[in-house]
């Protein structure tokens, strides 16, 4: 039986883990046989994508993911288990874990994610990576938005470009 001090330890990380599952997206990772240099360079790049990456240990993620209704998530909690958890972008976790683990030489495996309040399988995981970015899906919106808009233009212009030659055509005729 753990000590008061161990206990309260623990309870404040199963709750910190509980708030980073609410509302996130995230991935859980098998990392055995990764080495040391392939582990820091894969940390180093969630740093800099915004995802939090952490070994922490399956009985307590166990609790944060029942907490958060992700009971699911206890059969893929066994072995060796890394959580990635983006609270901003849904497919950035999805997207730097599956370039790990799609790579030929790669020791690391998807075990199963979540988004939206759901649980995803490994496959279903990395079809979420395979979309573009939230700025390309913007774009193509917009772009798709802007056409019918730009087209409309162009016919408008033409239009006025041809009344504008017919007109010049006049005035050349008229002074010749």
């Amino acid at each position: 039986m753990p000590n008061e001090k161990t206990l309260s330890e623990k309870k404040a990380i199963v709750a910190e883990l509980t708030e980073k599952l609410k509302g996130a997206a995230g991935v859980l990772v098998d990392y055995s046989g990764i080495t040391v240099a392939e582990d820091t360079e894969m940390r180093r790049a969630m740093r800099a994508a915004g995802v939090d990456y952490a070994v922490v240990k399956n009985t307590m993620t166990r609790f944060a993911a029942n907490n958060v209704g992700f009971q699911a998530l206890d059969v893929h909690l066994n072995g060796t288990t890394a959580l990635a958890v983006s609270a901003t972008d849904p497919v950035a976790a999805a997207k730097l874990v599956n370039e790990y683990a799609s790579k030929k030489d790669a020791k690391i495996k998807i075990k199963a994610g979540f988004v939206s309040g759901k649980i995803i399988t490994d496959a279903e995981v990395k079809a979420l990576a395979s979309l573009p970015s939230k700025e390309a899906l913007v774009a193509q919106v917009l772009g798709t938005m802007i056409a019918p808009i730009s087209g409309l233009a162009n016919v408008l212009n033409a239009n006025i470009r041809g009344l504008a030659i017919a007109l010049q055509a006049i005035a050349d005729k008229k002074s010749a």
